[in-house]
């Protein structure tokens, strides 16, 4: 299909469940906000119109990023990530990009997902610790769901706990309230921030 006025360019269909994938890229294609959604699904009335994913890092800024990546990765089951093909270490590859010595040597600062569906997180190291209760935490979830029996998502949140802990964390509270269906810990990683495990 062409790129004209009025009409929508497709990144790619998926034959089984009729989807159309647009580019954002193209927010001229597309048409100002929703209207531009509206008139590509008429288009195509048998599809689902929704946008491609964007491709995001999460930072995290901290006092000692090689203690938390070991940490993080540890906790989420991560690795951290290797040096870029041609150099042997992250310094290495900082140095031939022109970074001054003085910000090397603060060891692993990042960590990837090995299956590639998580986002790459960069701990990137700052003066000050942390002060104030975060606005953003993650989640932990080893519990496996409401599928699973409350007793058998206890038992696998505290077994995750007591690995976490292992490592550096602290539990903060646990968040079972009688009556509700759901079981989690509350905790904070070693430099303090909040996270949850359910």
């Amino acid at each position: 299909m062409q790129n004209q006025p009025g009409n929508v360019r497709f990144a790619g269909r998926s034959a089984r469940t009729h989807s159309l994938w647009i580019t954002a890229g193209q927010p001229a294609a597309l048409g100002p906000g929703v209207r531009g959604l509206i008139h590509a699904a008429r288009r195509c009335p048998k599809a689902e119109v929704r946008l491609v994913a964007i491709n995001f890092q999460l930072v995290i800024d901290c006092t000692d990023p090689d203690r938390f990546s070991r940490f993080w990765a540890a906790a989420l089951r991560y690795e951290l990530e290797p040096p870029p093909a041609g150099f042997a270490t992250w310094d290495e590859y900082w140095r031939d990009v022109g970074v001054p010595e003085e910000d090397l040597g603060i060891g692993a600062d990042c960590i990837i997902d090995p299956s590639g569906a998580g986002p790459r997180i960069w701990f990137q190291v700052v003066p000050e610790p942390k002060t104030l209760k975060n606005r953003l935490h993650l989640d932990i979830c080893v519990g496996g769901g409401r599928a699973v029996p409350l007793a058998t998502r206890k038992q696998r949140v505290d077994a995750e706990a007591r690995r976490l802990t292992g490592l550096g964390a602290t539990m903060a509270a646990n968040l079972a309230k009688d009556g509700l269906d759901h079981y989690g810990i509350a905790m904070k990683d070693p430099e303090g921030n909040e996270f949850d495990i359910n």
